[in-house]
């Protein structure tokens, strides 16, 4: 297997008695070395995709749609990596049942099978993106290519958040958790029904998997509600003066916001980093952008920007140029609609606020760091106006992670 394995199945697999061999960061390396020591030590090699007698075995799956759904059925959605799923499903099904579709699902940045379909031989991917590892292959096998040229309809790509958003709808309709490969056939549904406007039709989607590594879980979270169009990631511009954050709140209205990250910089204007909810059908991202740009606030799109999602939203901030007179404090209030707003609302205008990051991760209580510029001479006045707010605070002005990275 490749480096990149989630530990979950290596270990699935040596509990079951098998040598596991780690080598290469991809199946096509993982592959070459496989044929090697077939070579070197005599073993017979049983490939993962790539052979009649795999293809059949995989094809049992369509055995048992058909089987278990002998009404009517319109398509079925299909993972790809190899082609060997699709190709054993493809075949039994079109021998049987011609009139189902068979569509196939991969993410947008390992597509061997829509390349090969394009250019109607197999091509070589020049990379391979590994998010979704167990159909991380840069070329459809030559089998189950013979098979799909024929008898797959068409072949649907998808983006990481929707694959995300794809896992999240799963575990909400289950309660089981699909690694991103395995989630690949029910985006895909999600996303033909969306373009085509398909509404009446009875569709199957194949969960293929759940190899995933828990810790990946965070990221997958983390990118699901953009995947469903339910977040929009947002630069928005307001004027550096006290007051600000509070007229921004107003003119988001009842959007809750999701994230908020800001730091004080020299000049008359701020860029602050927000995530805010949206809702696909009923306020939809663009309403939201039209709204703020309209209430007098420049806006810039970020939520189709990778950078922003992956590394920016995590580097807001830094030290300040010319901060002076700043403490620095935690606090937690419940978390509810509006609840940011009330917060800022309580903290009032009285000292400029020069640095806040705020991410509601749906804990029941939200999470704030908040700089406030206070004057050397005012600084006594601050311990009673917190205690007026009526939020547990901590004062983090001494901080070493705060005097090392922010301060």
């Amino acid at each position: 297997m490749p480096k990149t394995t989630p530990e979950i199945k290596v270990e699935g697999v040596r509990s079951r008695g098998g040598i596991v061999v780690l080598h290469g960061d991809t199946f096509p390396e993982a592959l070459a070395y496989s044929l090697q020591l077939v070579e070197k030590e005599g073993y017979v090699y049983v490939h993962p995709y790539d052979d009649p007698h795999t293809i059949a075995g995989q094809g049992t799956v369509a055995m048992e749609i058909l089987r278990q759904h002998p009404a009517p059925l319109d398509a079925i959605f299909v993972p790809v990596g190899g082609g060997g799923l699709i190709a054993g499903i493809a075949a039994y099904v079109k021998y049987l049942r011609p009139d189902i579709k068979i569509i196939g699902v991969e993410p947008d940045d390992s597509n061997c099978l829509q390349a090969a379909m394009a250019a109607g031989e197999r091509v070589v991917l020049p990379t391979v993106g590994i998010f979704a590892d167990g159909v991380a292959v840069a070329q459809i096998g030559q089998h189950t290519f013979d098979i799909c040229k024929d008898y797959v309809d068409e072949v649907i790509t998808v983006s990481t958040d929707e694959i995300c958003a794809a896992i999240k709808d799963i575990f909400d309709d289950t309660r089981s958790i699909t690694e991103p490969a395995g989630a690949l056939g029910v985006a895909g549904i999600k996303k033909y029904v969306e373009q085509r406007g398909v509404r009446g039709q009875t569709l199957v989607a194949i969960d293929s998997g759940a190899n995933v590594n828990f810790d990946r879980l965070r990221h997958v979270a983390e990118r699901a509600e953009l995947g469903e169009g339910r977040e929009a990631i947002i630069a928005v511009t307001i004027p550096e003066v006290p007051g600000s954050f509070k007229a921004f709140c107003q003119a988001v209205g009842k959007r809750q916001i999701t994230e908020f990250n800001y730091r004080y910089h020299t000049g008359s204007e701020a860029h602050i980093f927000v995530g805010v909810q949206t809702h696909p059908e009923n306020d939809p991202r663009s309403a939201l952008l039209v709204s703020l740009t309209e209430q007098g606030f420049p806006v810039v799109d970020l939520t189709e920007n990778e950078l922003a999602k992956l590394h920016i939203r995590h580097m807001v901030g830094g030290h300040a140029a010319k901060v002076s007179d700043e403490l620095l404090f935690r606090f937690e209030f419940p978390e509810r609609p509006g609840a940011l707003f009330n917060f800022l609302n309580k903290l009032g205008g009285r000292w400029n606020i020069s640095m806040f990051h705020y991410r509601n991760h749906g804990a029941a209580d939200g999470r704030v760091m908040a700089g406030l510029q206070v004057p050397a001479d005012e600084r006594h006045l601050v311990p009673a106006a917190l205690e007026e707010i009526g939020y547990p605070y901590w004062d983090e002005s001494d901080n070493p992670a705060y005097q090392l990275f922010l301060g």
